[in-house]
């Protein structure tokens, strides 16, 4: 059940992405998906609609017109909240206007943290669990490193 991109669009990707190789936990999902009676956990998708209220909240944003592009770091309100659960969680505090920056998931923050803090040449060390072997949680995240 693997989409392969045309022939002609392929040719047209940079080298360094044609050299990527398919995420195998991507495969995995995708034989998953014809399985009707699995429940796929994974891509950070939960097991259920979301709730009305929050389909509600979503609607009335839109309607007050927050439909524009935010900073790249997240609205400071999120960022506030973020840093205030995180203190009366952890006990720990961070600055939002300096230290916190949103993303869409972990891919995002893990290559975004990558490009921002390593090197070409630099080592990159990826934990694999000793008692199960290598792991695929780490299979996009090679890419990152390389």
């Amino acid at each position: 059940m693997t989409v392969q991109a045309p022939v002609m669009a392929r040719e047209r990707l940079s080298e360094r992405v044609r050299s990527v190789p398919p995420s195998g936990i991507r495969k995995f999902f995708d034989v998953i998906a014809t399985m009707p009676d699995v429940i796929s956990l994974g891509v950070g998708e939960p097991d259920f609609t979301t709730p009305p209220q929050i389909i509600e909240e979503g609607v009335r944003s839109l309607r007050a017109g927050r439909t524009h592009y935010t900073s790249n770091y997240g609205t400071i309100e999120l960022r506030r909240a973020l840093a205030a659960h995180l203190e009366r969680l952890y006990g720990v505090s961070y600055d939002p206007a300096g230290e916190i920056c949103v993303t869409v998931g972990a891919s995002e923050a893990v290559a975004a943290t990558m490009a921002a803090l390593v090197d070409p040449g630099d080592e990159v060390v990826l934990h694999e669990e000793a008692t199960t072997g290598p792991s695929t949680r780490w299979a996009s995240w090679r890419c990152s490193a390389s």
